[in-house]
């Protein structure tokens, strides 16, 4: 098995009976693909890029809260990588940086972070288009859409 099916079983686990799973299901894939999708248009490595979207909210998810969840999600995400032995130390290093960071969509931080970040953005927004996109992710989804060549 994929380490990206791997940790797509994981991740299913954890949300399986929540009343939500489906839309939590469905945003973890959602920000997975475009992560993926970002990764390869950026010469980054899309698979690293999937397991941080895999990941990104799942503490949240587990816990039922959003009280600083990049923080402790990425503190969840490196205890799941560790138990699952499907990354190096460098690999989960960089998907949980990612992780940490994902909430502040205002700074600039590494490569596989940016993605996160913007992969999460276009979830949001293009997930339900009739939706007002959010102000704090405004300026990031316009950028985007330039670079993306989307109107």
């Amino acid at each position: 098995m994929s380490r990206i099916k791997d940790l797509q079983k994981y991740v299913h686990h954890v949300v399986e009976g929540n009343e939500k799973e489906a839309n939590q299901i469905a945003h973890l894939h959602g920000v997975a693909l475009a992560a993926a999708i970002l990764a390869k248009k950026r010469g980054e490595d899309a698979e690293l890029a999937t397991m941080a979207g895999l990941l990104h909210d799942l503490h949240a998810y587990k816990s039922g809260s959003y009280d600083d969840h990049a923080h402790l999600g990425a503190d969840y995400a490196r205890k799941v990588l560790k138990k699952l032995e499907i990354t190096t130390d460098e690999e989960t290093e960089i998907i949980c940086s990612a992780i940490y960071h994902h909430d502040s969509k205002d700074t600039v931080d590494g490569p596989i972070d940016e993605i996160l970040k913007d992969a999460d953005v276009l979830h949001h927004t293009l997930a339900d288009p009739t939706k007002e996109v959010k102000e704090h992710e405004k300026a990031r989804y316009e950028k985007l859409c330039a670079e993306l060549g989307m109107k």
